[in-house]
């Protein structure tokens, strides 16, 4: 889980190295909290995915997770 100081973190070294530039040590630092965020991002996005339904015309309701199943 990305936490709020991790996001303010990640925000604070972009604009340092828009501005100074990064050390190697700021730069790996860097990454590593931005694979953190992505990862996040993909398994917020999954779920929300998973939990979505579709609703036909006729009124069912399908998970699309089921619609994919049967594909």
């Amino acid at each position: 889980m990305i936490t709020q100081a991790k996001i303010d973190r990640i925000n604070e070294l972009a604009r340092k190295s828009k501005n100074e530039g990064l050390n190697d040590a700021e730069k790996e630092e860097q990454q590593i909290l931005r694979k953190e965020y992505v990862e996040a991002y993909r398994q917020s996005l999954r779920t929300q995915l998973e939990n979505t339904v579709v609703v036909r015309p006729d009124g069912s309701r399908e998970r699309l997770s089921d619609m994919k199943k049967k594909k």
